[in-house]
Formats: C-alpha cells, structure tokens, sequence
C-alpha cells in the first residue's frame, strides 16, 4: 500500500463539478488500496479576486493583512474537496497549512517553508482519511500566517511528499506534463517523459509556468521524484528526477518565454566603485529579483546599466531605485515594458559548443533584435520584443529541432 501526494491546482478545482472530479480521482486511488494525503490551491481566480479586493480598500495593502486575505482562498477549496469526498464515502479531514504543521520563514507574502512537521498529516492518513492540506500557506514561529507566494501549493506538495517520505508527488494541473515549449506558442511542441532537476529548475525560473521553482528546489534536495501530469484525463505525464544517461546526448531539452518582463535603463551612472552596488543592495533590500544585467561601456566617466525585473515588480522597484540613483548622482532612470525573455535549456549545453550561435541565428532569420544577453553553464536567455515572442519560440524551436529530438529519446527509452 503506498503513500501517494497529490496536488491539485486552482484550475482543476475551479467549480463544484470540478471539485467532485478531483475527490472522483482521490476517491479511486484509496479504492486502490493507497493512502492518500491531497495539497488544493485556491479556486480558480479566487487570489486574483481577493487581491482585487484588497487594492479596492487600500492602494497598499500591509504585507500581514494581505496575508491574512490571500490564505482563505485555500481555506474554502480544502473544506469543499474535504466535503465532497465524504459525500462519496471517503473520509476526508481538512488542514490549514498551519495546522499541517507547515512552518515558515521570510516576508508574508513570498516565506520559504523551513520545517514541516507532518504529525497530524500522518496519523490522519494512517487512520484510513484522506488528509486535504491548503497548499500556499503557513504560519511562522510566532504563528503568523505566511503565503509562499503564487504556485506555492507546488513546493507544500513536494515539502509534504518529502516529510511522509512518500511512495509518490503528483502535480496535477490544467496541462499534460512538460513540453519542449509552451504548445499555445508551438503546436509542434511535444511532451517530455522526463526531466532533471536541474532543467526543470531553469525552466521554471525562467517563466515556465508548469512548476513552482522551489518545488523543483525541494524535489531535488529531498529525492522527491515529482510526477506533472493533467487533472482532466489520466495519461502519464512528466517525471521530474535526477539526470539520466540518455539525456546527456542532447544540448538543448526545453524553451521557456517570459512576458512578465520589465526592462529598467539607469543612465548616466558615475563610474566609480561601490556605485553599482549600492544600487543593486537598495533593490535586494526591497525584495526585488533582478534578472539580466548588463553595464554600458564607459563614456566620460559615466555609464548605463540596463537589467529586467518582473513587471508585477515595477512599482517597488521604480520607489527603491529613485532615492537611490539621485544620491548616487545617476541622472535618470528609464523603463520599457514592451519585452520579453526567452531561453534555452539543456544540461547537454556543458558538452557542445554552437548552442548560443544557433540561438542568435535562428532570432536573426526571423529580424528579432536582440537587446539583452545573459548565460549561465545550462541556459541562454535573451531580451527581445515581447510581439515577436511566438515567432522566436517557433524559430528556436525548429533550429535546434525539438520535437524530433525528445521522439528519439522516448524511442530509446521504450527499446531499454
């Protein structure tokens, strides 16, 4: 009898007819004789709503308040799914993050789970119930609500997986596993049986939206085998799992593109030590990520620095970088919302030479201007126009031949 995670996502758990497929699914994996602990995402667009809502009262919202919004989204999927699967004679038992013991750390909206004590989860699903938990949430050491920010039901999955040291992660959501590129982009693109972690990780950082990045952080550090697949049929999907052999023949495995992409020009920064750092430092401070950078060549003592944050991330980056640039004697700060990122992965890119030239040919035979260029030993990222992302994916997609080549994996992998 195995011990089997599954999450289900805000999609799958969308309606109440919805919510009766999942405890359908649920349902029959316990008739299969398997125990079964079960992470719900809010409903829908719930959090979409609810922040709606919180900007209708407020313009800014506190951190804590809006924490204590966002949780109850979870809160009603939990109880609903809990409800229907008793309604099917199955015995369910709801938990909030906290009361699952998920313990975390960090600010209110984006904490990091560091513990999870799993007690309650446990002897309920040993005593026969199926334990609903609402994933995207915990509570901190002095019992603070905490949301681990948007696709955080991933990583309690995983985090809940790895603490009942499960038989089995199930990611359950609206799409079949993971592809060589978005199919809404490329219709050619095909399904990955596998990936490592290490290229579902880049992927996921890079605006793949399959997967929550510190749910592949999690999976990677515990040994959790984590199994992507679709909610709405019953087809296998994707394994996300430690390197194997037959991957390593192959630079490049996926294409992930990022719209959510602001690109911000400091101009006329003073070329001195120090400069950029306490520029960088006043981001850090206040919580923004920065993605690309890259620095102008010098000019009469000055230079530009040009990196891209997520657009969500604007507000707080313009308010952290405008004391900022005028203390340190920069004369103007530029943005530009109309771009994308797209990027190329593959572990085998450690072992061939070319990938990047065939990634900036493949953009040029399209006319895509490249503005931005950032790399790392298994990923090439470029800024580009956002209007031209579908064309670039397509682009990429055929020069490095992508669908042909995950076929010949899958091939291999049937013969062995």
């Amino acid at each position: 009898m195995a011990l089997i995670v599954q999450k289900y996502g805000g999609t799958s758990v969308g309606s109440v007819e919805r919510i009766y497929n999942v405890a359908r699914r649920v349902a029959a994996t316990v008739k299969e004789g398997h125990r079964v602990a079960v992470v719900v995402s809010a409903m829908g667009h719930t959090t979409d709503e609810l922040e709606a809502l919180a900007h209708s009262v407020s313009a800014r919202p506190p951190e804590r308040e809006m924490a204590m919004l966002l949780t109850t989204g979870e809160q009603v999927s939990v109880s609903l799914l809990a409800m229907a699967l008793d309604n099917l004679g199955c015995p369910a038992c709801s938990f909030t993050g906290p009361q699952a013991g998920v313990l975390t750390d960090g600010s209110p909206l984006s904490a990091h789970i560091i513990d999870f004590n799993a007690v309650r989860i446990k002897e309920a699903v040993d005593g026969g119930k199926v334990a609903v938990v609402a994933g995207f949430q915990g509570a901190d050491s002095r019992g603070e609500l905490n949301t681990l920010g948007r696709g955080g039901s991933d990583t309690t999955a995983v985090a809940l997986a790895a603490a009942l040291n499960a038989d089995s992660c199930e990611i359950y959501t609206d799409v079949d596993g993971v592809y060589t590129v978005d199919p809404r982009l490329v219709a050619e693109a095909r399904k990955l049986d596998e990936i490592c972690y290490d290229e579902m990780l880049e992927l996921a950082n890079l605006g793949a939206k399959v997967l929550h990045p510190r749910a592949v952080e999690c999976g990677k550090e515990h040994g959790v085998v984590i199994h992507v697949r679709s909610s709405f049929n019953n087809e296998p999907g994707t394994l996300v799992k430690e390197e194997t052999k037959m991957e390593t023949g192959i630079a490049v495995r996926g294409i992930a593109c990022d719209t959510n992409q602001v690109k911000i020009a400091v101009i006329g920064v003073p070329d001195k030590p120090g400069v950029a750092a306490r520029i960088f430092t006043a981001l850090g401070q206040a919580g923004i990520n920065v993605d690309l950078i890259v620095q102008s060549v010098r000019r009469n003592g000055e230079n530009d620095i040009l990196f891209t944050v997520q657009e969500d991330d604007l507000p707080k980056t313009l308010a952290a970088l405008e004391p900022t640039v005028a203390a340190v004697g920069a004369r103007h700060i530029f943005h530009q919302c109309d771009v994308a990122k797209i990027s190329v992965v593959g572990v085998g890119m450690t072992h061939r030479c070319g990938v990047a030239a065939a990634m900036f040919e493949a953009l040029a035979g399209e006319g895509i201007n490249i503005e931005i260029i950032s790399t790392s030993e298994i990923r090439i990222s470029c800024l580009i126009a956002q209007n031209r992302v579908k064309d670039a994916a397509l682009a990429i997609h055929k020069k490095f031949n992508l669908a042909e080549a995950e076929l010949n994996i899958q091939k291999k992998a049937a013969k062995s």
